[in-house]
């Protein structure tokens, strides 16, 4: 009898008995999001700049949902980030399934927002209530990411909390890897929105080439 995990109920423990997923700390395995970062216009900062100060409007009238988010962030970010434009496009709400075969067990969920080119997943972007932290979502996420039909590249993701983002990168294989960035807070001094969009912009010229 076949079991099946809706992909927001994993837990990472689940993905490491299942597919023997392993968490690499050395920084050298994702260099990809502090290296070569591209620049980003004065006008796209004016506009992160007005994303950051809507979120901050937003949290004086709570609850700040799910739902909420993607519509005042996330999707901003990507219209300015132009990933709504040619070669890339949005689509939302894909299911995806995972399954290993020798334990009986299929996983099975959502993505919020796949950025696409041709096929290839891109960039998985998932956002979570606000009252909840990165650790609610990585397993979620990285679940997603097992379901990459390129499991020869490595694929990237963005876990956004509406007051945070962080990236990861999986390298899929027998023995999946994956690493996390830095947390990217809103609370920060200055605009960690600027180092969002250009780690988006980095993650999304290295995929291109591959």
């Amino acid at each position: 009898m076949v079991q099946t995990i809706q992909a927001k109920n994993v837990t990472l423990e689940e993905l490491q008995t299942l597919f023997n997923l392993q968490l690499v700390r050395e920084d050298s395995f994702f260099r990809e999001w502090q290296d070569e970062l591209p620049e980003i216009t004065d006008f796209q900062k004016k506009q992160l700049d007005q994303i950051k100060a809507g979120y901050f409007n937003l949290l004086e009238h709570p609850p700040l949902l799910e739902k909420t988010i993607s519509l005042s962030i996330v999707s901003p970010l990507l219209f300015v980030g132009e990933f709504y434009l040619q070669p890339f496009y949005i689509k939302p709400e894909k299911s995806v399934e995972i399954s290993e075969e020798d334990e009986g067990v299929t996983i099975k969920g959502s993505l919020d927002t796949l950025v696409l080119k041709e096929q290839l997943w891109l960039m998985v972007v998932e956002s979570k209530r606000v009252s909840f932290s990165i650790e609610a979502g990585l397993a979620q996420i990285l679940a997603y990411m097992l379901a990459n039909p390129n499991p020869d590249k490595p694929s990237y993701g963005t876990i956004a909390t509406g007051g945070s983002f962080i990236f990861v990168k999986l390298v899929n294989g027998e023995s999946p890897r994956y690493g996390t960035s830095n947390i990217l807070e809103f609370r920060n001094l200055g605009n960690e929105l600027y180092d969002v969009l250009r780690i988006l912009k980095r993650l999304t010229q290295l995929v291109i080439s591959q």
